[in-house]
């Protein structure tokens, strides 16, 4: 209900305690958080609805807190300037965990978050430790490399939000883990329209190399046979993880099933790049899907991912 409730209003569906000053402050940084993820984050915004109300703020400060550091590649002209704002974010967590967050509403945010659930810090920290090597604008060596990154800030994320569920299992952390990966792999894909009007391209070179398409053919917008085959090789690997993770689904601590409407989403774009002959630049691939909050509604009351 809380997702339609959320499409209806177009608000972020969550009703905070406002009454007196300190009270204000929190329902002012919990709103700063909820609107940047349903500006930034709009499919993670929707599976966040879904979850436990117990779950659903923490989870928001979660993602927001993925955003501001997503964010600081694209927003810094100079990479010092990024190493800066990656210290503040790894010096916050440090406050955070001391209980002295900043005055920042994600960081208030995600101190409530940590104190609720007694998050594990190690998550935080990876996730902008990535993020921050990831400052260099280069492109992943192998798909490997790309793996690497999606596990230690998509994986991460989703370890945290199974955290808020009262989930820790191994199973459950395994298949996490590929759903992460899955995630990272098809977030790089959406993105290279974007990379490649801004002359950048971050694909995998040795996938690029296998099949002789150069940064030139993706700069502009190349919709020739090697082209679609590099980007039908990358999306095939997370197709494979989001086929692992599902193997074991029996396996799964059923509270964990809210964290997985992740895959909702990435079947969706799957979908649609197929349908799309693999086109990367398609116009279809550019479009947000409406039938989303439908498909997260149905997986969530099948309980499956």
């Amino acid at each position: 209900m809380a997702l339609l409730a959320a499409l209806r209003s177009n608000a972020p569906g969550i009703h905070y305690n406002s009454r007196g000053k300190s009270g204000q402050t929190a329902a002012s940084a919990a709103t700063y958080c909820a609107e940047l993820v349903r500006k930034r984050d709009y499919e993670g915004f929707l599976c966040t609805l879904l979850l436990p109300p117990e779950s659903r703020n923490s989870v928001l400060a979660l993602r927001a807190f993925n955003v501001e550091l997503s964010q600081v590649k694209d927003s810094v002209s100079q990479k010092n300037l990024g190493l800066m704002r990656m210290q503040f974010w790894r010096e916050s967590v440090d406050e955070i965990y001391n209980e002295k967050p900043p005055h920042h509403p994600v960081a208030l945010e995600l101190s409530k978050a940590v104190q609720k659930h007694k998050l594990t810090k190690r998550w935080l920290t990876r996730v902008i430790d990535e993020r921050e090597k990831n400052l260099d604008s280069r492109a992943y060596r192998n798909i490997k490399e790309l793996e690497t990154y999606a596990e230690n800030t998509q994986s991460s994320l989703l370890y945290l939000t199974l955290e808020t569920l009262g989930v820790r299992d191994v199973h459950t952390d395994h298949a996490a883990s590929h759903i992460g990966k899955a995630q990272g792999i098809i977030t790089c894909l959406r993105a290279v329209p974007f990379h490649s009007s801004k002359r950048q391209v971050f694909l995998p070179v040795d996938i690029c190399i296998l099949h002789d398409a150069s940064q030139e053919d993706f700069i502009r917008g190349s919709q020739e046979k090697n082209v679609k085959d590099v980007i039908f090789d990358i999306a095939s690997q997370a197709h494979v993880h989001l086929e692992h993770a599902r193997s074991f689904q029996n396996k799964v601590h059923i509270a964990a099933f809210p964290a997985f409407n992740v895959t909702v989403p990435l079947d969706g774009y799957l979908k649609r790049l197929r349908k799309s002959d693999f086109n990367i630049f398609h116009p279809s691939l550019q479009r947000r899907d409406t039938w989303l909050p439908l498909s997260l509604y149905i997986q969530s009351w099948r309980k499956n991912y």
